[in-house]
């Protein structure tokens, strides 16, 4: 193997590093114990800014397993205030709960067994969003139309 690092999985999507940070900080914020490191008292803006340098680093600097662990926290705070074991805003968590599971889902197309060791997750995502949105009577994507298949060319 060679000493390059694999980038592949930054190309996914750029919603996680967009929305992420401040859902993130608004879940952390909201939760009842602090994470370690992170003090309270902090504002809102503060902590938001905290999270995108936390997720800037782990863009420049880390690697596609250090962004999993990332994602994996998240999904514990997703999951969390979906089942009420943890406070935090329904609305954050939502939004935050539905752009780790469009990335997860997006890693079949990418090389490596980071679908597969993201099933718990996306299954305990799923459940979590579709309980958030109950709470937060937010409504449910609209699905797209199934394309129907057209002719092109030939004869008739």
């Amino acid at each position: 193997m060679s000493g390059r690092r694999r980038l592949d999985w930054l190309g996914l999507t750029p919603e996680p590093e967009r929305e992420l940070p401040t859902a993130v900080a608004a879940l952390r914020a909201s939760s009842r114990t602090a994470p370690p490191g992170r003090p309270r008292g902090r504002t809102p803006e503060e902590l938001a800014a905290a999270e995108r340098r936390r997720v800037e680093r782990l863009i420049l600097r880390g690697s596609r397993h250090s962004w999993l662990r990332y994602l994996a926290e998240v999904t514990d705070l997703v999951t969390g205030v979906a089942t009420g074991s943890h406070s935090g805003d329904p609305a954050a968590a939502l939004l935050a709960g539905e752009v780790v599971l469009d990335h997860h889902r997006m890693l079949i197309g990418l090389p490596g067994p980071g679908y597969g060791r993201t099933a718990a997750a996306r299954t305990a995502l799923e459940s979590a969003v579709r309980a958030l949105r109950t709470q937060t009577h937010a409504p449910a994507p609209i699905p797209l139309p199934t394309p129907t298949p057209t002719r092109t060319g030939g004869s008739r």
